[in-house]
C-alpha cells in the first residue's frame, strides 16, 4: 500500500507543479500587456499557492493548488510620452512582472515536476519488478 501512496502523492505534486508552470506562463506572456488609457491598470503578476490535505481513504497527505493571488507589489512606470496609455506627464504603468523572477520560477517548478515525476517512474519499475519475481 505505500507504494499506490506514493503514486499518489508525487501525482498530486505533479498536478500543482503543472498548474504553478500555467499560471508562471501566464506572467511571462502578459509581461508587457499596457493598460490601453492611463486610467486603466496593466496586468497584476498572479503568485500561486499551495494547500496541503489529508486524503482519508488514502492515509496521506497530497497537495493541490490553493488560491491564486495577486502580487500588490506597484505597477513599474516608464517614460514613453507618445504611448496611448501614457499618462499627462508622459509615463505608463507596466505589470510588476519581472521575467527573471518569473523563469527562475518555472526553473524550481519545472525540476520539482521532474522530482515528481522520477517517483512515479521509480515506483513503476519496483512494481514491475515485483510482479516479474512473482511470475518467475
Amino acid at each position: 500500500m505505500d507504494m499506490i501512496k506514493s503514486l499518489f502523492i508525487a501525482a498530486s505534486g505533479l498536478k500543482a507543479q503543472n498548474g504553478r508552470m500555467r499560471i508562471i506562463a501566464e506572467n511571462i506572456a502578459n509581461a508587457d500587456s499596457t493598460g490601453k488609457t492611463p486610467e486603466e491598470e496593466p496586468y497584476r503578476r498572479k503568485v500561486p499557492t499551495f494547500q496541503s490535505h489529508f486524503e482519508r481513504e488514502l492515509g496521506a497527505e497530497l497537495v493541490k493548488l490553493g488560491k491564486v493571488s495577486q502580487d500588490m507589489s506597484p505597477f513599474i512606470e516608464s517614460y514613453q510620452p507618445g504611448h496611448p496609455a501614457a499618462n499627462e506627464q508622459g509615463y505608463v504603468r507596466e505589470p510588476n512582472v519581472s521575467t527573471l523572477i518569473e523563469t527562475a520560477d518555472m526553473r524550481e517548478a519545472q525540476r520539482s515536476y521532474e522530482a515528481n515525476l522520477n517517483v512515479i517512474e521509480a515506483s513503476r519499475r519496483m512494481l514491475q519488478r515485483t510482479i516479474d519475481i512473482l511470475r518467475a
